[in-house]
C-alpha cells in the first residue's frame, strides 16, 4: 500500500477522533449537566453505543461523503488527505476554545476546499436531493442547516407535552424521568455513532476506491469499525468543555429537560442517517436545548451570546476549513 494512501487512512481516523473529542460528548452532555449520572458512567455508555451505531445504520452516511468530490484516481489521497488536514485543525482549534461547532461541516469545507485547488468547480459533486436523500455539497447543506431547527421545534414541543402530562405529578415521578435520561442517552450515543463514524469510514472508501482497491463507494466493514472504534477513544479522552456549553451555558438543563432533549435530537440524528444526510450533531443538541428554554417560555434564560458564538462558528467552519485544506494540498504535493 502506497504511503500517501496509508497517510490519508490515518488522517481519517484522526478526524474520527477529533469528531469523538467534539460531538459524541453532546450524547452525556444533559446525563452529566443534570447529576443524573457520574461522568465516567456517562462516558462508559456513550462508548458502547457509540461503536453500535454505525455498525447498525450507517452505510448511506458513509456514500454521501464518498461522492461530494470527484477527481483524478492519482490525485484523490492528496485531496482528501488535505480536504482531512483541514476538518481536523479546525475541530481541534474549536475544541480547545470549548465551542460547539460542526465536524461535518469541516470535512465538507476541507474536500470541497482542495478539490476546488485541484481541478476547480468540476471537481465537486454540488448536487441536491434525490427523492430524501442528499446527494452532494448542497444537499449536505440542506441536511446541515435544516436539521437544527428540526430538533429545536422538536423539543419545544416535546418539553411542552411533557410538562403538560406531568402537571398533577409528584416528586415521585423523578426516578423514573432519570433512568429514562439514561435510555434516551444510549440512544443518542447509537444515533451519533450511525451520524459521525460513517463520515470518517467515507473519507476512507473514497480513496480505496480511487485506488483501485475496492470497486464501489461503500466503505468495507473494517473502515466502519476502525472509525467507530476511534471515535468512541475520542469519547473516552472527553470533551468536557464542550459538555459543559451544551448542558449549563446555552440554558440550565433539569432532568426532564435532558430527557426531552435527548429525545428529539436522537430522532432527528437517526432519521438523518437512515436518510443518508450527514448533519451536525453538535448543532442538532445544542439546537434542541434551545428549543427546552422556549418550550418553557424562558426565552430570556437562553443565553443568547453562547448561542450567536455558536452561531459564527458555523458559519465560519467551511470556509475555514476549505482554506486550511487549500493551504495544505501544495505542501502534500511537495512532501509526496
Amino acid at each position: 500500500m502506497r504511503a500517501e494512501l496509508i497517510v490519508a487512512i490515518a488522517l481519517a481516523l484522526a478526524y474520527a477522533l477529533t469528531n469523538g473529542l467534539h460531538d459524541a460528548s453532546n450524547a452525556i452532555a444533559a446525563l452529566v449537566a443534570t447529576r443524573t449520572a457520574t461522568p465516567l458512567r456517562a462516558v462508559v455508555l456513550a462508548s458502547v453505543f457509540n461503536m453500535l451505531g454505525p455498525l447498525a445504520v450507517g452505510a448511506a452516511v458513509a456514500s454521501t461523503i464518498a461522492g461530494i468530490v470527484t477527481v483524478e484516481p492519482d490525485q484523490t489521497a492528496a485531496v482528501v488527505g488535505a480536504g482531512l488536514v483541514g476538518a481536523v485543525a479546525w475541530n481541534l482549534v474549536t475544541w480547545r476554545r470549548g465551542l460547539p461547532s460542526s465536524s461535518g461541516h469541516a470535512l465538507v469545507g476541507g474536500l470541497v476546499g482542495a478539490a476546488l485547488v485541484e481541478s476547480g468547480l468540476d471537481a465537486v459533486r454540488w448536487g441536491g436531493v434525490d427523492g430524501w436523500r442528499p446527494v452532494g455539497v448542497f444537499g449536505v447543506l440542506i441536511a446541515l442547516a435544516g436539521t437544527p431547527l428540526v430538533a429545536a421545534l422538536v423539543a419545544l414541543a416535546g418539553i411542552r407535552f411533557a410538562r403538560r402530562g406531568l402537571r398533577q405529578a409528584t416528586r415521585a415521578v423523578e426516578r423514573p424521568i432519570r433512568a429514562g435520561a439514561w435510555a434516551t442517552s444510549a440512544f443518542l450515543a447509537f444515533g451519533q455513532g450511525s451520524n459521525n463514524a460513517p463520515k470518517a469510514a467515507g473519507a476512507i472508501a473514497l480513496v480505496l476506491f480511487a485506488d483501485g482497491r475496492t470497486d464501489s463507494l461503500s466503505a468495507p466493514f473494517w473502515a466502519t469499525l476502525a472509525s467507530a472504534a476511534v471515535l468512541t477513544v475520542g469519547t473516552a479522552l472527553g470533551g468536557w468543555a464542550i459538555v459543559h456549553t451544551i448542558g449549563r451555558r446555552i440554558y440550565e438543563l433539569r432532568p426532564l429537560d435532558g430527557l426531552a432533549s435527548q429525545a428529539s435530537s436522537s430522532l432527528v440524528i437517526l432519521a438523518s442517517s437512515i436518510a443518508g444526510a450527514p448533519v451536525s450533531t453538535t448543532h442538532v443538541v445544542a439546537s434542541s436545548v434551545v428549543g427546552i428554554g422556549g418550550g418553557r417560555r424562558r426565552w430570556r434564560r437562553v443565553d443568547w451570546s453562547v448561542v450567536r458564538e455558536m452561531g459564527v462558528a458555523w458559519m465560519t467552519t467551511i470556509p475555514a476549513s476549505a482554506a486550511l485544506a487549500a493551504l495544505v494540498l501544495p505542501l502534500w504535493r511537495w512532501l509526496a
